[in-house]
């Protein structure tokens, strides 16, 4: 949209002109609404687990903005010519995780397509004294990120047969994990921002949170809560191949520093992956760690993982520690 004239309006808080996850529209002193929609071709073989995937990744905007989700509507791709059976196992995977996300679906539509894809546009409410933007991380806050890193490294891995159903199998179910919890938690403990990390990968999600915040992040890499192989696969390069054009984009704001050649290309690897349904990466007041940890851990039965802190400097830059 950037260069396209459009209508302006006062009651839309947060729009298309900031790098956040969803919209927000003003629709009372108390209230706002918050919008998004996300779809993708298959990322797995069965219908069912490929609506769920979809469905959760969807629904993730919502929850990063610290909103509820509400009412959810189907958008599915679908070649007619291979009958109903399967389109309706990818719809009832999808409504499966809306009903769990506490929303419900309102309908939708579908249009024959030779591609299958699926997902949802995404309607929630959130209080206005509630809304969280990626603009407010404050130097020394500490940074926390909810799931683990490498599932298009992971799925990668598998479409070359390096591993099989078995180790792709913890990368499905995170997946398919909601972000619910990890969003209660952080608004338990007064979050400062928060993002959702997906297509840009933990790093340009990162970028983006501290060019907004205008601040920068000292990043413990040994802290990233990885699936097991990936940091091995990515120093073979089996990734995804979107993943390199957002490496050459890190690159900017990533510096090498004094890390070896072959040590700094297996984390770009790392921290450049496209991620599916990622986890949330938030910034929060480091007297409120423990709160959050503990109510993250109460809510999603595990910890979250603390890899790094705000620091002072270049807005959007991530110093590898």
């Amino acid at each position: 949209l950037e260069g396209i004239r459009v209508h302006s309006d006062p009651n839309l808080l947060v729009g298309f002109d900031k790098s956040d996850d969803a919209s927000v529209y003003k629709v009372s002193d108390e209230l706002a609404l918050v919008q998004t929609v996300d779809f993708f071709p298959p990322i797995a073989d069965d219908p069912y687990t490929f609506g769920a995937i979809a469905a959760t990744n969807a629904l993730s905007d919502v929850f990063a903005m610290g909103g509820k989700p509400l009412v959810a509507l189907n958008m599915l791709a679908f070649p007619s010519k291979l009958g109903t059976s399967e389109a309706r196992r990818i719809i009832e995977g999808g409504a499966r995780i809306v009903a769990e996300a506490g929303a419900v679906v309102g309908g939708g539509h579908t249009i024959d397509d030779d591609e299958p894809k699926y997902g949802l546009a995404v309607y929630g409410m959130v209080p206005i004294d509630g809304i969280v933007e990626n603009d407010g991380a404050r130097v020394g806050d500490a940074v926390f990120y909810t799931k683990r890193i490498g599932s298009g490294i992971m799925g990668s891995a598998r479409k070359a047969g390096l591993i099989d159903d078995a180790g792709m199998r913890p990368v499905i179910d995170s997946m398919m994990e909601l972000n619910k919890g990890a969003s209660e938690a952080m608004l338990a403990a007064d979050v400062h921002a928060a993002t959702d990390v997906t297509g840009f990968g933990f790093a340009g999600h990162l970028h983006e949170m501290l060019l907004s915040s205008r601040c920068a992040c000292s990043l413990d890499f040994s802290a990233l809560p990885l699936f097991d192989g990936v940091e091995g696969l990515s120093a073979r390069m089996c990734r995804p191949g979107r993943s390199f054009d957002i490496e050459d984009w890190a690159r900017t704001f990533v510096p090498q520093g004094t890390c070896p050649d072959d040590v700094y290309e297996t984390r770009m690897g790392v921290l450049c992956d496209p991620q599916t349904s990622g986890g949330l990466l938030v910034s929060i007041d480091p007297a409120k760690t423990e709160l959050f940890a503990s109510e993250h851990e109460r809510r999603c039965g595990r910890a979250p993982f603390l890899v790094g802190h705000i620091v002072d400097g270049k807005p959007g830059t991530i110093l590898l520690a």
